[in-house]
């Protein structure tokens, strides 16, 4: 009796841990997690990645000579945004936020972690709609995740995600440029900038990032 009744609930219960939408249970080690994947978001702020492809420029179209040099395009990414998504998918839904709030919070009222500095007065920045994003972002790739990370429902979880925070950014900064007066060229250049190509680059690194913490779940699940 005592070893057909224990043996099925052990199987149970290690089914649940390597499952893939299966939720982290709190403790040192997870709040240690957390506090590592807050400093991670600081990390990715004062990072940048030079993306190297190829691109015809426009002088191509005028029939002016060019060097094959011409043909490749630098493009500078700050990985924040994917590094979201992938705490978002490493920690689920309620760790996730609890990670992204420490590094919101720690940047209004502790340390000047984000790229312009911190402070409360971090309120009246352009780009402060993009870090508040963070938190409905986390939220919901994190409830889609939950259900599985199947390439189609890594793929909804990353577009909703990037499209929420690119939205809110879009946004707060409309909001930001209409209080300040800032003219239409300078708010079109600002929004290109800011969720022009970046938005392509983020998709594909945050896609990347997301199928890379369905199997670091799976090894820090035997561990914490």
């Amino acid at each position: 009796m005592t070893e057909e009744a224990v043996q099925p609930r052990v199987k149970t219960t290690r089914g649940n841990n390597t499952k893939s939408g299966s939720g982290l249970k709190f403790s040192f080690s997870s709040l240690v997690l957390i506090i590592f994947c807050s400093f991670l978001l600081v990390i990715s702020t004062f990072m940048q990645l030079n993306i190297i492809h190829f691109s015809i420029p426009a002088e191509f179209f005028s029939g002016q000579h060019l060097k094959i040099q011409d043909y490749i395009h630098t493009f500078n990414l700050i990985p924040q945004v994917p590094a979201v998504m992938f705490i978002a998918a490493l920690l689920g839904r309620k760790f996730g936020l609890a990670s992204v709030l420490i590094y919101i919070l720690t940047g209004l009222f502790i340390l000047p972690v984000f790229a312009l500095g911190g402070g409360w007065k971090y309120f009246g920045e352009y780009g402060f709609g993009y870090i508040l994003a963070y938190i409905p972002a986390v939220f919901l790739t994190g409830t889609i995740l939950k259900s599985g990370f199947t390439y189609k429902n890594a793929g909804k979880a990353v577009f909703t995600g990037i499209f929420t925070i690119h939205i809110i950014g879009i946004l707060y900064m409309l909001l930001v440029a209409g209080i300040r007066h800032e003219g239409l060229m300078f708010t079109t250049g600002w929004i290109l900038a800011q969720s022009g190509v970046k938005i392509i680059y983020d998709f594909i690194l945050s896609y990347l990032l997301v199928l890379i913490a369905k199997y670091a779940r799976l090894i820090l699940w035997l561990y914490l």
